[in-house]
């Protein structure tokens, strides 16, 4: 009598439908692929929400400082370029590009060059002006301490900031520059005015020297002070100006502006 085959059991050259065979792997990679999601920073793969869980760290948001530190190399990727080779002349894509990133990234964080502007003037710029304007309100009645002052804020913000220097002199003393243009929007005028009216307060009180020009003030300190930074890459080769750092320069700059040019009198 011939056998019954077993229900179950492979026949020649087939195959059963069970949760075993070749049916179920496209289930299984179907389930694999719905989780995982595409990372809208990055374009890389993100785990799934169980995985996450049990990586995590307690407490700190996923991808919240990677995206800070995205977005900070952006940032200082822009300071770099607009110092080098002007605003105007600077794309999106080259500042992704100078931070390593893809173009996609850059228009992730920042959407238009304008919008980025915004973004670096209220936290790179903005606190960086708003630090030279101390010094007149620390020191309302003695004007030689809060114009050393003010000397030596310019000189450690230069060093600090080795974007200051020549994206000043490119985009701010520049009557057609575009950092000067959007910063007069944003602020006006009214801290110039303040300095001003200080300075000429100052002369009326004999406090400070009449025959000064309050309007060339600013533009003195700036020569004296930032304008020798922005221009310290053209004299490397110089064997005396290549050793004047920062000290230097405003130790000079404080002398010059307290003690003029003649000798220093006895005391």
């Amino acid at each position: 009598m011939a056998r019954t085959p077993s229900v179950g059991k492979k026949t020649s050259g087939t195959k059963t439908s069970g949760g075993s065979g070749s049916a179920a792997k496209p289930r299984k990679r179907a389930r694999q692929t719905a989780a995982v999601a595409a990372d809208p920073a990055t374009g890389g793969l993100a785990k799934t929400a169980s995985e996450g869980a049990s990586s995590r760290r307690p407490g700190r948001p996923p991808g919240a400082s990677r995206g800070a530190e995205q977005r900070n190399r952006l940032l200082d990727a822009a300071l770099v370029l607009f110092a080098r080779q002007g605003i105007v002349d600077t794309t999106l894509g080259e500042i992704a590009r100078e931070a390593g990133f893809t173009p996609a990234m850059m228009h992730y964080y920042f959407k238009t060059r304008e919008q980025l502007l915004d973004v670096l003037i209220d936290e790179r710029i903005g606190p960086l002006r708003a630090g030279l304007g101390v010094p007149f309100q620390e020191h309302a009645d003695d004007p030689v301490a809060a114009i050393t002052q003010l000397a030596q804020r310019m000189v450690r913000g230069a060093v600090e900031h080795p974007w200051f220097p020549s994206l000043w002199v490119r985009e701010v003393i520049s009557d057609s520059g575009l950092l000067r243009q959007r910063m007069h929007e944003r602020f006006g005028d009214t801290n110039q005015k303040m300095s001003l009216a200080a300075i000429e307060r100052w002369q009326k009180e004999g406090l400070l020297n009449a025959a000064l020009e309050p309007s060339l003030m600013f533009v003195t300190l700036l020569g004296l002070t930032v304008l020798p930074l922005a221009t310290s890459k053209l004299w490397r080769n110089d064997p005396k100006r290549r050793q004047v750092g920062g000290d230097e320069i405003a130790r000079h700059a404080v002398a010059l502006l307290t003690q003029g040019i003649g000798p220093k009198k006895a005391q």
